[in-house]
């Protein structure tokens, strides 16, 4: 293996490339969700803006009609958190994650997992949700007529980490309601799940989407321990890249590594974008401006990339018939990238709130004068 130094803006540059947020691309919804390795998928709607923001025409029916035929599934993946993972993906990547979810468990329930005889309670959630898809709401009340002195949520959630489920789309506007209905995976897909359970696979896809990459990087991204030994037998069929500040990278030999002055257009990403959240680096968010996106009870603020860095986090507001997207930027926005942050927000807006009849984008002055 030979050793390359990479500055920050060079890798910034190549893991932008990976995630198809260089210039938009023309791609299949499912090649695109795969190549990115999932979206995250706490609320349903960001995957929606995740996908708007990488792919050229994308619409949202597109998203909505692979989840109804199946193609794309909404389950706990990678660090036990809700993602949007191609069918393919789900059945042969999912082993590899178990371990995340069962040290989840015994980490928030502590003394009240050992209380648990978890292989029963996983067998009877998979009767209860084969007769027919039901939401969690129904499994607790069902596992509490089964079990009435039980813990109800510690029962409800070592199912959620040990039944693979994946959840049932609707017609919803974002394709799935609050309260959605699970189904076991093997059978709302049909096919059993893989029986690979080792994470050099894993670890593989996540340096195609993400890399270059330490091992801490990898294991922040999918809330795996101990991939230093994984990482070290990979290492034949890898390159060693070194960062600025010295630390040893991993990545593929073919994967794209563009020029550091490759140029990066305005991009805005939703809550919880595995760009922004499942990085152990400051490839894209500053430490100075880490406390304005990570909040409290593990809110990730949706933010805008400006020359391929956070700039800003934005929301939207409406008001019956008018719709607004409010920008808060950390410094003012450089007078030759306004106009391209007013082009693409407006776009966004008119993306997410097609129904409206006025459009308003507000960029936060106050903000802009303090920076």
């Amino acid at each position: 293996m030979t050793t390359t130094k990479l500055t920050s803006r060079a890798l910034n540059r190549a893991t932008l490339a990976r995630q198809m947020l260089l210039a938009r691309e023309k791609s299949s919804v499912i090649a695109a969700v795969e190549r990115l390795m999932g979206l995250q998928s706490q609320w349903p709607r960001p995957p929606f803006v995740g996908l708007w923001s990488r792919l050229e025409g994308f619409q949202r029916e597109d998203l909505a009609t692979a989840l109804q035929r199946r193609e794309l599934v909404r389950a706990s993946m990678m660090r036990g958190t809700l993602h949007v993972v191609s069918a393919r993906d789900f059945q042969r990547l999912r082993p590899a994650i178990q371990p995340v979810l069962t040290r989840g468990m015994k980490s928030i329930l502590r003394d009240r997992a050992t209380a648990l005889d978890v292989p029963a309670l996983v067998a009877a959630a998979r009767a209860f949700f084969e007769a027919e898809p039901r939401t969690f709401t129904e499994l607790r009340d069902h596992l509490m007529t089964l079990h009435p002195t039980g813990d109800e949520r510690a029962m409800g959630f070592a199912v959620r980490t040990h039944l693979p489920l994946v959840q049932v789309p609707t017609a919803a506007t974002w394709a799935f309601p609050a309260d959605a209905d699970f189904a076991v995976a093997e059978t709302f897909l049909g096919a059993p799940l893989g029986n690979d359970a080792s994470p050099g696979a894993l670890v593989l896809r996540y340096l195609a989407a993400f890399g270059p990459a330490t091992v801490a990087d990898a294991q922040a991204w999918s809330g795996l321990q101990g991939l230093r030994e994984v990482m070290e037998a990979l290492r034949p069929g890898l390159v060693a890249l070194r960062d600025e500040r010295g630390r040893e990278l991993f990545d593929l030999p073919d994967a794209p590594r563009p020029d550091e002055d490759t140029a990066a257009p305005t991009r805005f990403l939703p809550e919880f974008d595995n760009l922004i959240v499942s990085r152990a680096d400051a490839r894209f968010v500053a430490e100075e401006h880490r406390s304005s996106i990570f909040l409290s009870a593990l809110r990730v603020l949706p933010t805008m990339l400006v020359d391929g860095c956070a700039a800003a986090t934005w929301k939207t507001e409406r008001k019956k018939a008018v719709a607004k997207l409010v920008i808060s930027p950390f410094a003012a926005l450089p007078k030759k990238t306004r106009a391209a942050v007013e082009e693409e927000a407006s776009a966004l807006l008119r993306f997410l709130e097609s129904d409206a009849r006025t459009f308003e984008i507000e960029i936060e002055i106050e903000k802009e004068k303090a920076g």
